[in-house]
């Protein structure tokens, strides 16, 4: 059974929920998460913390599923309640596993086996990890750093307490690894998607962003997009999709906007977490209109794309700082590998950990690329190194700016906007060149300048102390910024809206639900050397009017054509452009 073309929808069940169900109260719930959401996929959960579900039980739910026509799964958690002194003395947070603890191995192997008997596939939610600093830990640990100790253990773990004995056991059953939505901390904690993409025969998702001002991570609602394509570029075709829960999501647009970033990047499944907390709960009344909504979207879209966004495996820096941005209309796609056939690329502090950065970097800009860095990639690298590239330096001081000046503009000249924080930049001038100019008083400071190298351009892009505070930077100033950082040529003027692109010419335009909440002018610039003047929104089959002008940008005059659009918050519209040359 499937309720939707382009995507399933699964459902877990959390293990405790067995001891407080009954065939009654099942079938109601049932009755309810159907009605409301469809349910395509459910997983069972047979193990976590003190709650273990015997096979009997496990068999009556799955029979009662396939019943329904529902796919069935196993599911299992890696938590352990402490059980004896020894236990308690680990301090493990979150019940997490002691991986050197020779009982809470057999535990997960006992329940990986116990999957593999009843399945021929089952998860892992995204509690298999380790952060245990045990004596014993702390003796195998030795001279390797935490990140080394524990991405080699739970690689170890995962191959010989939970794959090979499941195998064993069914050597048909497929395994499938979720990773958390915490990506810059994966290596923290033995997460290591670079090895276990290959042990595990699937991964999936976390992508629960949650209320973002109030919640453990601060994770702008874009990260449920980047995520998602940063694993699927991890694991092509191998990501089955993206994880979505109602914890901290006061408001039915919160939970909501989970899933619409999830089904803008194209997931084979979207699993809404957890039975338990769905029947009966407001959050979810909305999901399955929605959805099928959503899914009418995807007919029209191809492939996802956008400016690729290198992180590397085992790296952290500037976090999220291109879901900040996207967030703001920036058109990105995050990939671990750096994009040495594309002809962009954003680098934030992160790519640092990649040992030859700069190589790859000066190699990419000599043959004609355009990269786009931030403050923490310019100030990490090597000074030596990075004054081969650019002549800007950052003098360690902070600049506090409320105007914005657009270089190329007699009349651009933005004041009295909300005040941000930026890195205080000087450079030799005529060597490098300012586009955009933020300060305050008697003195400004580049918001975005950029090098000639080879026959590349690398462009530095000034972003604020606090990446929430891009939405204070002035439209107009923006815009300046995406005229030379956008994808095909096509870029949005517009607070508070993310824009998702296609490989088909085709792009989504969302209002993110943020203060203030209320309908948005947008314009669109489409360059006028790559596309006619035909803009169409699909679903509403129209044309909209569009406009051509002429401006100076960077020493050259450039012709676009816009287009105004009202999108409203926590809604979507599809556009598509007509004579792409790509």
């Amino acid at each position: 059974m499937k309720h939707f073309k382009n995507f399933k929808v699964s459902v877990y069940f959390m293990a405790q929920g067995f001891d407080e169900t009954d065939d009654l109260k099942l079938q109601k719930e049932y009755d309810f998460i159907e009605k409301y959401a469809g349910i395509d996929k459910i997983y069972l959960e047979n193990f976590r913390g003190e709650d273990v579900v015997s096979k009997d039980k496990i068999k009556k739910a799955a029979d009662f599923f396939r019943s329904k026509g529902v796919e069935v799964a196993g599911g299992m958690t890696a938590t352990y309640k402490p059980r004896s002194e020894s236990d308690i003395e680990k301090n493990r947070l979150f019940d997490t596993l002691c991986y050197c603890d020779e009982i809470m191995r057999a535990k997960l192997t006992e329940s990986a086996e116990q999957n593999a008997a009843l399945f021929d596939e089952f998860i892992l939610d995204d509690f298999f990890f380790t952060n245990c600093t045990c004596d014993e830990c702390c003796r195998r640990k030795g001279n390797r750093s935490w990140c080394e100790f524990r991405e080699a253990l739970m690689n170890e773990v995962s191959e010989n307490v939970i794959i090979a004995p499941a195998k064993k056991i069914n050597p048909n059953v497929k395994i499938t690894i979720k990773f958390p939505n915490w990506r810059e901390s994966y290596h923290g904690c033995g997460y290591d998607p670079d090895r276990e993409r290959n042990l595990f025969d699937n991964i999936h998702t976390g992508t629960e962003t949650r209320c973002t001002p109030h919640q453990d991570q601060h994770l702008p609602r874009y990260a449920g997009y980047s995520i998602m394509r940063f694993l699927e570029n991890a694991a092509p075709g191998r990501n089955n999709g993206g994880w979505i829960d109602n914890f901290q999501c006061w408001s039915l647009d919160t939970y909501l906007e989970q899933a619409y970033f999830n089904i803008f990047a194209r997931p084979k499944e979207l699993t809404l977490f957890c039975w338990q907390s769905l029947a009966g709960a407001k959050w979810l009344t909305g999901m399955g209109y929605q959805l099928e909504r959503l899914d009418k979207v995807l007919d029209e879209c191809g492939a996802p794309e956008g400016i690729p966004v290198y992180i590397p495996f085992h790296s952290n820096g500037e976090n999220h700082i291109e879901d900040f941005l996207g967030m703001q209309g920036f058109a990105f796609e995050t990939v671990p590998d750096f994009p040495e056939k594309e002809d962009q690329v954003f680098l934030t502090e992160a790519a640092l950990f990649d040992g030859s950065i700069f190589e790859k970097l000066s190699a990419f800009l000599e043959k004609g690329g355009s990269a786009y860095v931030t403050p923490g990639f310019a100030k990490g690298m090597d000074q030596e190194k990075w004054s081969s590239l650019s002549s800007v330096r950052f003098t360690g001081r902070k600049i506090t700016a409320d105007r914005y000046f657009v270089t190329d503009d007699p009349a651009g000249y933005y004041d009295d906007n909300k005040k941000a924080v930026f890195e205080d930049i000087q450079h030799i001038n005529n060597s490098s060149w300012s586009l955009v100019n933020c300060g305050s008083n008697d003195y400004h400071t580049p918001l975005f300048i950029r090098d000639a190298y080879g026959k590349g351009m690398l462009y530095i892009l000034n972003t604020p102390e606090n990446p929430a505070e891009i939405e204070y930077i002035a439209p107009s100033a923006l815009d300046a910024v995406k005229r030379a950082m956008n994808r095909k040529g096509i870029y949005i003027s517009g607070r508070n809206v993310s824009m998702f692109m296609y490989d088909n010419d085709t792009f989504v335009l969302y209002g993110n639900m943020k203060t203030p909440v209320h309908p948005v002018h947008v314009t669109v610039h489409m360059d006028a050397g790559k596309y006619k003047a035909e803009l169409t929104d699909v679903i509403d089959d129209r044309k909209v009017e569009v406009y051509k002008k002429s401006l100076s940008y960077d020493f050259k005059w450039i012709s676009e054509y816009t287009a105004d659009v009202i999108i409203e918050p926590g809604e979507w519209k599809v556009f598509r452009v007509s004579g792409s040359d790509n």
